[in-house]
């Protein structure tokens, strides 16, 4: 029932309804913006299209001639290390565009321009060429700086008149641009007011559309940080529970069954006294003993496994002296143990996550890395408190390292006592496992 009720506050289908809405909406517009805009086409097409055209023409011709003032002026430079005729092909290639450019724009100009300008502006041209030509002419025979002086005294004169016309024409051209924009403009203002009118509501559809997902996500976000507490407090109890059940265990094999083997091995010593030294009974009866004493240290290694009563009596720092070194010899590991830093007390509860952690790490080590060697650093930092457990073997499969089980447990205890886990691949072979607790997260300041 509740995962249905979730599901209902799904905003999905009111954003649907949202979308269907601001489409027909867009295309109402657009329906609009069309049959407004069917009149504003007419006109530019006539008069507008036909002026900006020929001012593009305009304006390519007056950057063929920008171009010729400044190759004239590089012609001029007597650093230059080539000779004029190097330019040649520079203004035959401008030519061929300015030529075309002309023709382009007398086409366009049509009955806006008059017979005398457009005699001028030909005749100019024309007139320019023609010293082109007898200014390379004189180049060609190497004389080179009566070339260059009929560039000074002709043709940048020349150049100048030509852009000075073609600068006029512009300014007639936009001239002409501004009547018909007078004309465009009524146009323009109305569909600028329904435009106005459509963003402003539009941006009224967006801000409620915003209002309501804030509130929709606000409402999932606070759903999943319930589901997060109540995973983290559901992993607490487990912790706890397991932390209870294995404290249990570990006391009743303590106290049960080391009592009562204590309590065989006492009789058994009493009853091979009995027996007589060399006697067949004497012999079995101390084998019998042995076994005893060998079962009841491996309750008591087992019990301190399950949980380390160490840790309540002598701290976190004595129960790590006794344990790696116990597991080192039991799992057939050489285990590097480092400290570092100055000691302080670490509180019992903390001390067992800590614990557990390393426990999990050197069992990681012993089944799945196929080292035989590890290396612990236990670091007491000024601000906090770090456990390293680090290994040369085989590594995590990136799949595993998310999803194993003894990982997981890992993280959550981390995350109990506020510190971070940090499982990562050496690039040599082999996986570092990092615990990092700030220090007023596990520090005991009992007397």
């Amino acid at each position: 029932m509740q995962k249905a009720a979730f599901s209902q506050r799904s905003p999905t289908n009111r954003l649907l309804l949202g979308l269907i809405i601001t489409l027909a909406a867009v295309l109402a517009y657009a329906s609009y913006i069309t049959v407004q805009l069917a009149g504003l086409r007419k006109l530019q097409s006539e008069m507008v299209d036909r002026n900006r055209k020929d001012s593009l023409q305009l304006l390519r011709i007056q950057n063929d001639l920008n171009s010729i003032a400044l190759a004239m002026r590089d012609m001029l430079d007597t650093t230059e290390p080539y000779p004029l005729t190097a330019w040649t092909a520079q203004f035959e290639r401008i030519q061929q565009d300015l030529d075309a450019g002309l023709k382009l724009e007398e086409n366009l100009a049509g009955a806006s321009r008059t017979p005398d300008q457009r005699k001028y502006l030909t005749q100019s041209v024309a007139q320019f060429w023609d010293a082109v030509s007898r200014m390379f002419a004189l180049a060609q025979t190497g004389k080179e700086p009566d070339a260059r002086e009929q560039i000074r005294l002709s043709l940048q004169a020349r150049q100048q008149a030509l852009s000075t016309a073609v600068s006029r024409l512009l300014v007639e051209n936009n001239e002409g641009e501004e009547q018909a924009a007078a004309s465009i403009a009524k146009i323009y203002d109305g569909v600028q007011r329904q435009l106005y009118l459509f963003l402003a509501a539009t941006l009224i559809a967006i801000v409620l559309t915003s209002l309501y997902l804030i509130r929709a996500n606000r409402q999932l976000f606070a759903r999943l940080a319930e589901l997060s507490e109540q995973r983290s407090e559901l992993a607490q109890k487990l912790i706890s529970t397991q932390e209870s059940a294995l404290r249990h265990i570990s006391r009743e094999l303590h106290d049960e069954f080391g009592q009562v083997l204590t309590a065989i091995g006492s009789m058994l010593r009493r009853a091979a006294k009995q027996a007589g030294e060399g006697s067949p009974l004497h012999q079995d009866l101390k084998e019998v003993q042995e076994i005893a004493q060998s079962t009841l240290n491996n309750i008591r290694t087992l019990s301190q496994a399950l949980h380390p009563v160490l840790l309540e009596e002598a701290g976190l720092e004595s129960t790590l002296d006794w344990y790696i070194p116990t597991v080192g010899r039991q799992a057939g590991i050489d285990l590097h143990y480092e400290k570092s830093g100055k000691p302080f007390p670490v509180e019992t509860s903390a001390g067992v996550h800590i614990y557990r952690v390393l426990q999990e790490a050197l069992n990681n080590v012993s089944r799945h890395s196929g080292a035989r060697d590890a290396w612990i650093r236990l670091k007491y930092q000024a601000d906090s408190l770090e456990l390293e457990v680090e290994d040369h073997g085989t590594g995590f499969v990136g799949e595993k390292m998310q999803r194993g089980i003894g990982l997981v447990a890992m993280r959550e205890r981390a995350e109990l006592i506020g510190g971070t886990l940090a499982i990562t691949p050496r690039p040599q072979g082999g996986t570092s496992v990092c615990l990092q607790i700030p220090r007023e997260k596990v520090e005991s300041h009992a007397a």
